[in-house]
């Protein structure tokens, strides 16, 4: 008999039990004696014995693909987030027996996670970022398919998992206002990201726990382009703010380009910070004051989840990881 096209009932024979116990033995799960799971299990290992995959999945009505769901509207500096927490998940996909299979949705657009579905090709799936109005999450939920969402959602039926971005921005916007900054202004994306609303909350969290700070802020959001940003430099250099703050490494980048166009010094005239850090900002000069997420991690830890709840583990329903505030150059403090 060649090992390669061993199967359990070959198993089975050979060690004069049934086919049931041999799955169980090397399932761990159901039960069965401790001698007979040793004698199957040293069986196998002697014979390098690999289950079909396929064979697998059909016997525990299973695909073994995750479902990666990935914005197809992001924006190319957004990459490296994304191919960090990918790198997160395949690694811990592999490592129990899955595969990933990639799905691209915009805010009204799914099919790809739709035919994924509609032809069982997936198990479960991890969501790489939440909305207000989330359709993906919506469709997921309406036909039963286990899911995490990586990223903040109102709804607590959802097994969610998150940095600490209210808090990591709450922090580092009181070190600017303890470190003597009076005027600032918030620049941020698309207000239907969660992640958005969170790092504005923080932002004003700090002005709330300093009731007494009687400076000046703004706040600009839905700001996407490059030139949309330099018109707000331009006003603000006018006005002559003291610090701006950035909500991503994109804005920050399109700031310093301004800065560096109209030849303003940072620190040295105006502030700069990010509430998203990256090696594009840590490269800069000045190096830029931000909040590092380990992104990696977040897509491990979210993948653990998922794989849990196919296991038919209880799993809570949000999880909050923490962040490292660094300050850097580009700021006085």
């Amino acid at each position: 008999m060649e090992e390669r096209n061993l199967t359990i009932a070959d198993i089975a024979q050979e060690l004069g039990v049934s086919k049931t116990t041999v799955s169980r033995a090397m399932s761990g799960k159901g039960r069965i004696g401790e001698e007979t799971r040793k004698r199957v299990q040293e069986y196998v290992e002697a014979h390098h014995y690999s289950p079909n995959v396929v064979a697998k999945g059909l016997a525990q009505n299973k695909t073994f693909n995750l479902g990666l769901v990935l914005p197809g509207d992001y924006q190319i500096v957004e990459l490296p987030f994304f191919q960090k927490c990918m790198m997160g998940i395949s690694r811990t996909a592999s490592e129990a027996g899955y595969d990933v299979l990639l799905s691209m949705v915009t805010a009204d657009k799914i099919t790809q996670l739709e035919r994924a579905v509609t032809n069982r090709k997936i198990d479960g799936a991890v969501l790489t970022r939440t909305l207000a109005d989330d359709a993906p999450m919506r469709y997921l939920q309406e036909n039963g398919v286990p899911f995490v969402a990586i990223g903040s959602t109102d709804d607590d039926r959802v097994v969610q998992i998150d940095n600490d971005h209210r808090g990591a921005c709450l922090e580092l916007t009181g070190k600017l206002l303890d470190g003597g900054v009076r005027s600032l202004a918030l620049i941020g994306g698309r207000e239907e990201y969660i992640v958005t609303r969170n790092r504005l909350r923080g932002f004003e969290d700090a002005f709330g726990e300093r009731p007494d700070w009687n400076g000046s802020r703004q706040t600009f959001l839905n700001v996407e382009d490059e030139r949309e940003v330099e018109n707000i430099v331009e006003r603000l250099l006018v006005e002559r703010v003291g610090c701006i703050v950035c909500m991503d490494d994109f804005l920050c980048g399109c700031v310093l380009n301004a800065m560096q166009t109209r030849q303003v010094a940072v620190p040295g005239q105006v502030q700069v910070v990010s509430f998203y850090d990256s090696m594009v900002l840590k490269n800069r000069i000045p190096a830029v004051t931000s909040i590092r997420f380990d992104v990696e991690e977040l897509g491990r830890k979210a993948c653990g989840l998922l794989l849990r709840m196919l296991d038919g583990e209880e799993t809570q329903g949000r999880t909050v990881l923490g962040y490292e505030v660094r300050m850097r150059e580009s700021t006085n403090i």
